[in-house]
């Protein structure tokens, strides 16, 4: 089924990754019958488009039958530069204009964190209204990484602690409980994580959190609570990462020593790189730390087509169960209580 893209317009880059073709649909019941969400992407400038794409796809790729309608959103309060900025003005809405509707299901990113506590950030009172919004009107809400990490401790007062190296890599994990979240889910799976901190499991189920899915080595993932109307589902990990991602994260954090704006080299990802991949790589690692200079990047090994997202299938099958369930929640509801999205959308109709 299409992929409706709501808003004053649609990203570019989007168009021309996907080859799309793209038609006016003036049918205001279309966009009745479609699932709505709103994407509040609030990553950081240099990510911005990635993470759009990221979540366009998998979306797509989870969608099957069901018509969805996304429309984008970003937090004020958030440091952006000229160009990132302007991005945000042509294709997102304020959060100010998402509080004054209903949405069938909501996706919350991170950023990346400035201050030592969450509640310091810029951003956390604007942030709090919206998870407040989200519970009274979304049927449920995913909260990613370090908006999972927020969420549970404004609502539960749960916090994080700082680990002693990122959390980098593909980690498997094992399926904990049946859930309509996990039906049909790999066990093991994969998923990607990239972060510095983490929640303790049994901190969550304290707190009334069903922990789905866990790595050995990563620890908790995939976790839910009803809040009141919304099933609220966090991810520690990085289900909607493309193939690359970790890849240009990497490559990010090795420029940044190079720059001297981290002191120590960063870890490569863990179970993601190839033995010929890490040997390329340890290489370059050698001599990075002994000459350290930026201009030493344009010797960076790439990897062109040789990264394949080994965690896509265990990623697409919880989105569509996702998805199946704001359907099922949404078929619930009276007719007359249903919230038509606006008569003008631009439809992509993307290849299968």
């Amino acid at each position: 089924m299409p992929l409706l893209l709501d808003g004053r317009s649609t990203p570019t880059h989007w168009t021309n990754l996907t080859n799309a073709n793209w038609r006016i649909d003036e049918d205001s019941t279309s966009g009745a019958e479609s699932l709505r969400i709103a994407l509040v992407n609030n990553m950081p400038d240099g990510a911005i488009e990635d993470t759009e794409a990221q979540f366009f796809g998998l979306l797509d790729s989870a969608s099957l039958d069901l018509p969805i309608s996304v429309e984008l959103f970003s937090l004020p309060k958030i440091c952006r530069g000229e160009k990132a900025q302007q991005h945000l003005d042509t294709y997102y809405k304020s959060t100010r204009a998402l509080i004054e509707e209903h949405f069938d299901g909501a996706i919350i990113t991170g950023t990346e964190p400035k201050q030592a506590s969450l509640q310091q950030e810029a951003y956390w009172d604007v942030l709090t209204d919206v998870f407040k919004w989200s519970e009274e009107n979304t049927f449920s809400t995913v909260l990613s990484c370090l908006a999972a990490h927020a969420g549970v401790l404004f609502s539960d007062g749960v916090g994080r602690r700082r680990l002693s190296e990122k959390r980098f890599g593909v980690f498997e994990h094992q399926v904990l409980l049946n859930h309509p979240l996990t039906f049909g889910v790999p066990d093991p799976t994969c998923i990607p994580h990239s972060r510095w901190n983490e929640l303790d499991e049994n901190t969550l189920q304290a707190a009334g959190y069903s922990v789905l899915t866990k790595s050995p080595e990563a620890g908790v993932d995939l976790f839910v609570k009803q809040k009141k109307q919304s099933l609220f589902v966090h991810f520690q990990g990085h289900p909607e990462y493309s193939g690359k991602t970790p890849f240009l994260e990497y490559r990010r954090d090795v420029r940044r020593f190079l720059r001297k704006e981290r002191e120590t080299y960063p870890n490569m990802p863990k179970s993601y790189f190839d033995g010929s991949g890490t040997t390329l790589l340890k290489a370059f690692e050698q001599k990075a730390v002994s000459e350290r200079n930026e201009q030493l990047m344009q010797e960076f090994p790439e990897f062109n087509g040789s990264l394949q997202p080994r965690w896509k299938r265990g990623s697409v099958a919880v989105y569509r169960n996702w998805l199946e369930y704001l359907r099922e929640r949404k078929a619930q509801q009276p007719r007359a209580q249903a919230h038509a999205t606006p008569s003008l959308t631009r439809v992509a109709q993307l290849g299968r």
